[in-house]
């Protein structure tokens, strides 16, 4: 049994690498958590002041992360930015889980990401790219259709962003972009319209360590809307439900057509690529090369290897196999006031500092999103509110469901919320997948 901290009360090892990780917005604290348990020696850098405290008293921190470089054997970047950094570590020998500077404008560029995937061989959604509203508006009207509208560069982080038109002429785009030209002209910069295209979203993702792909394949299924019934504005993800295969038709269509690419940039650590798939074929909407939030923390339920030993050999290119867990597992993000928006104001007012309480002494499948722990006490920390992530295991979704859900049952923490029914359409998309022979 673990204790509130979650360190081992029979077994205490003595540190035996040393992991620094580095990120801008301190999203990773949940695997440094997960490292320094196995045993390992961790300092953790966030640059942005405002979430500067996430994981204060879980992990030691550092406030300069390039005079640590000597001391780590091991170089975490958790998001896209790093790639030149990342590729300037490699060349001086160090071993480094993260980007590369063509990784990063392949998530970066959507119109980039686009042309990437053509190159290789893989099917794109026909799409348009614009640097200004009048230009699309004129398209639309001349082509009218239905579409998605898809910002590119730093806009694309503001997930209320995109918008999925639901009216077969365009005409709900139109209205849609005329709002975007009058408040977010200077903010979005260059966006994309992608024809819409009907099916079962999913997303297949494995590791890889700069000669190939290792371990198993990560079908995933994201929940991206605030409410139940994906109801609400775009939150980046709300929930997953994922599963391990050893090969995937999907993957092998899409992921695996990269293996070159990834090659000739040194790419190391996990990469995803998300799409649309139906009767008629696979359909990549975009990549993600990097560790995915909180895909990470649902990863770790359905994993058995350790990770420190894991990212280790993967960054020295040893073939590490990848231990994962039959059936499936479901990931719940437990939120608190003012996610999924970024108000300081509301977080102070409604969240801030707040401690989480635990029904019973039960931490198993508990992530950490944005806390800290102050003497016994897990509060609250930064400003986003995204609190948890709680996790649950089963050979059926319905099984892996009902263990996350029992788990969230055991948190308190004043205004949380959740979304009910991550993984519950497994049984309408897995049917379909089955028929078209994805699965």
């Amino acid at each position: 049994m673990n204790n509130k901290n979650g360190t081992s009360d029979s077994d205490q090892q003595k540190p035996k690498l040393k992991f620094l990780f580095v990120s801008f917005e301190g999203l990773i604290g949940d695997l440094a958590w997960q490292i320094k348990k196995e045993g390992h020696e961790c300092k953790y850098y966030i640059r942005d002041k405002s979430e500067k405290n996430v994981c204060d008293g879980v992990v030691d921190k550092c406030e300069d992360w390039k005079t640590e470089v000597d001391w780590a054997t091991v170089i975490v970047f958790d998001d896209i930015g790093f790639g030149e950094e990342a590729e300037r570590l490699r060349k001086q020998g160090k071993l480094v889980i993260g980007g590369s500077t063509y990784t990063d404008k392949l998530e970066d560029d959507r119109e980039f990401g686009q042309n990437e995937m053509k190159s290789v061989g893989i099917n794109i959604i026909s799409n348009q790219n614009f640097t200004n509203f009048d230009d699309a508006i004129k398209f639309i009207k001349e082509n009218p259709d239905r579409y998605v509208i898809k910002p590119s560069g730093k806009a694309q982080n503001e997930k209320e962003l995109l918008f999925v038109g639901q009216e077969e002429d365009g005409n709900d785009i139109l209205e849609m972009l005329e709002r975007y030209k009058k408040n977010w002209g200077k903010k979005i910069k260059e966006f994309q319209l992608q024809k819409y295209v009907s099916g079962v979203e999913v997303a297949v993702g494995a590791f890889f360590d700069g000669q190939e792909f290792v371990g198993s394949v990560n079908v995933n299924f994201e929940h991206k809307k605030l409410f139940p019934g994906d109801l609400g504005p775009n939150t980046g993800e709300l929930g997953t439900s994922i599963f391990w295969k050893d090969r995937s038709p999907i993957f092998d269509a899409t992921l695996a057509k990269f293996k070159d690419k990834l090659v000739q940039c040194g790419y190391v650590g996990y990469i995803d690529i998300n799409c649309i798939v139906n009767a008629r074929g696979i359909y990549p909407l975009e990549s993600t090369s990097r560790f995915g939030y909180p895909h990470i923390s649902i990863a770790m339920e359905g994993v058995l290897s350790e990770w420190g030993e894991f990212l280790y050999k993967l960054a020295k290119k040893e073939k590490p196999e990848l231990k994962t867990k039959r059936g499936f597992q479901v990931g719940v993000v437990v939120a608190v006031p003012p996610f999924p928006f970024m108000d300081p104001d509301s977080f102070r007012k409604y969240s801030e500092d707040a401690t989480i309480i635990f029904k019973k002494p039960n931490y198993e499948g508990v992530h950490l999103g944005d806390v800290k722990f102050v003497e016994d006490d897990w509060r609250l920390a930064g400003e986003s509110g995204y609190a948890l992530i709680i996790t649950g295991s089963g050979s059926t979704m319905d099984e892996a469901r009902q263990q996350a859900y029992n788990r969230v049952k055991n948190i308190i923490i004043p205004n949380m919320f959740y979304r009910t029914d991550i993984g519950e359409r497994w049984h309408q998309d897995g049917d379909k997948l089955q028929t078209w022979g994805y699965l």
